[in-house]
């Protein structure tokens, strides 16, 4: 495992600044609240009129500094906003307001776009480095790191259509992880259920962090977060309800989720509503002392 120096990363620049983000949308709905839509005549009515919109928050107001260094886990429910951050902070979308910097363009894991399933895993290997800038020369160099990665042996020479999705999700993290970036994005594909496939990655992230990056991940495997991560937030509808250590914040996540499994909404909410007012009051502080707290 690569040793890293704290300490040196925090002397730096941040690697990614989220300032005062929101992200809304307007999308239809067919949803009148006055009852004359309902049925088969109501159904009929919408497809004649105008569609109404509503605005959805799908980020309300956030604001994060990530330093160099850091490996930072997104945890939530289906719905809370971890794509959306993802995307905002990729590029692919603009916020509503605020504004994300970053200190270099940051790599989503998903070359999906360029990657074409009828070819085999190798040429999606060429095809995906090509898609993120690299020339012949450097994929070269690379291949054989990246087929190790992989964890595909010879599999790399099938079709990629006949991949499971786990083979797919490890092919497209080797190649997005190829080109050393400051910053990747990771959503959602290191849940292979492969333990030496999780520790190559691990071991690549940790050489990425080494290099004077960071790595966001999206998971709802905890697991995968607390072994990741070195440090978690938790957005729960758009808001960002907590910014802690792994073991904290995915066990506080464990105990709302427990809790709203359960049908106690009452005692979720409680938690929820603590962990927020925490954040709170912990930001209020370092505004107050004027500096990042420790980790930040």
């Amino acid at each position: 495992m690569v040793a890293i120096d704290e300490a040196h990363f925090l002397d730096g620049p941040p690697c990614v600044v989220i300032d005062k983000v929101e992200m809304t949308y307007r999308v239809e709905s067919s949803d009148d609240r006055s009852g004359s839509s309902r049925g088969p005549r109501g159904a009929l009515r919408k497809l004649l009129r105008r569609p109404n919109l509503v605005t959805v928050n799908a980020l309300k107001e956030i604001s994060l500094v990530v330093e160099r260094g850091e490996s930072v886990g997104i945890i939530g429910r289906n719905g809370s906003g971890k794509s959306t951050m993802m995307k905002l902070i990729s590029g692919q979308l603009a916020p509503t307001k605020g504004g994300v910097f970053a200190s270099s363009t940051p790599i989503l894991l998903g070359v999906n776009a360029a990657l074409v399933p009828e070819l085999s895993g190798d040429q999606n290997v060429v095809l995906g480095c090509l898609a993120m800038g690299m020339d012949m020369a450097q994929i070269d160099v690379q291949f054989e790191s990246i087929v190790e990665l992989s964890g595909l042996d010879s599999a790399i020479y099938l079709p990629m259509k006949s991949y499971s999705s786990g083979m797919a999700s490890r092919l497209r993290f080797a190649i997005a992880a190829a080109v050393n970036p400051e910053v990747l994005l990771v959503d959602e594909a290191l849940n292979t259920g492969d333990a030496q496939f999780s520790n190559r990655s691990k071991t690549r992230m940790d050489e990425l962090r080494a290099q004077a990056g960071c790595v966001f991940i999206v998971s709802h495997s905890l697991d995968t977060i607390r072994d990741m991560c070195s440090r978690v937030i938790w957005l729960d509808k758009g808001e960002l309800i907590m910014d802690g250590t792994p073991e904290e914040t995915t066990q506080l996540y464990q105990d709302f989720s427990s809790q709203l499994s359960k049908g106690n909404h009452i005692s979720a909410e409680r938690i929820k509503g603590e962990a927020r007012a925490n954040l709170i009051a912990t930001q209020i502080l370092e505004r107050a002392s004027g500096r990042r707290t420790e980790g930040r």
